[in-house]
């Protein structure tokens, strides 16, 4: 029983507030993640967009593609529409062996709009949810079909948000369409992390590891906030942080407990200048290392 440890590069390359990453590339991002010892990166938008090219890109530095971001428009989009739209991210994370692409509606979220209070996010009704998610599993057995899974990222500011969206999603969806299961958007949302996986934690395709500052999280509240200002203010942080709130030794063990051997990836964007990345991947990644020691899961290496 093993797992891989990876990270997303949004701590060096903030493509939602890019302002607050100005100062660092692609390149020293990469460079970081390799010299901690990540295994592995999401695809981010600044890597090369063709597939020989972004395989040379990975070699260079040592890692595997280990998923990324797909925004979604399943919502206004026909199934074919739909397909020809992700077909190239699909073939091209098939051909470098990627575990899962990860998919969220963005047809509909806020999650980008800074002057939008995350409050008013949308929210739609049970029936509505598992009508779309009868859509997505045609839509994740097709991309399994062409070798990549995909897994739903249920996220802030979107119409699958709290325990209750992803309840519906997987109860009117077929074992095709997979969970990206995220601990800071499960506890920003308002859910029990652990409840939530061992409900679900059978359809779980792929790991995200966020830490959230709850005092944070209490302001965006109070002052009804963008899900962006929160970001910008510190809601997140790595696992490992002392600020943070979540258990992740918790967690860790019940991923092992149901025999877990995908990915955990460190993805906690933060503004660089409170939180330098270097240091704070670096800390995410050995808390990791610590935890899954303690919990008898192995780290592949």
């Amino acid at each position: 029983m093993s797992v891989k440890i990876g990270i997303s590069l949004i701590a060096w390359q903030n493509d939602d507030l890019p302002d607050l990453t100005a100062a660092f590339t692609t390149t020293g991002a990469m460079e970081d993640a390799g010299k901690v010892g990540y295994q592995g990166v999401e695809r981010g938008r600044r890597m090369p967009a063709d597939t020989e090219g972004l395989r040379a890109y990975l070699d260079r530095y040592g890692v595997s593609l280990c998923g990324g971001w797909c925004s979604g428009n399943l919502m206004v989009n026909d199934l074919a529409t739909e397909q020809d739209a992700i077909r190239q991210q699909v073939d091209q994370f098939a051909a470098l062996n990627a575990p899962c692409i990860v998919y969220a509606e963005c047809s509909n979220t806020i999650q980008g709009a800074i002057d939008t209070p995350v409050s008013r996010r949308p929210k739609l009704s049970r029936d509505e949810v598992r009508t779309y998610a009868a859509k997505l599993s045609e839509l994740a057995k097709w991309s399994a079909d062409r070798g990549t899974p995909l897994a739903y990222h249920h996220h802030m500011g979107a119409m699958v948000q709290d325990a209750e969206d992803i309840d519906w999603l997987m109860e009117g969806s077929t074992p095709d369409l997979h969970l990206l299961y995220d601990t800071g958007h499960l506890h920003f949302a308002g859910a029990d992390p652990l409840a939530v996986l061992d409900r679900w934690g059978h359809r779980v395709k792929h790991v995200h590891f966020k830490d959230v500052r709850q005092p944070v999280l209490d302001w965006v509240h109070a002052q009804d906030e963008s899900f962006l200002d929160g970001v910008a203010a510190g809601v997140y942080s790595v696992p490992g942080d002392p600020e943070g709130c979540i258990d992740f030794q918790a967690i860790t063990d019940r991923l092992a407990q149901m025999d877990y051997t995908g990915w955990i990836v460190v993805e906690a964007e933060q503004d660089p200048a409170k939180a330098p990345p270097y240091e704070y991947s670096k800390l995410g990644y050995d808390h990791i290392l610590d935890i899954c020691a303690k919990s008898g899961l192995t780290v592949a290496r």
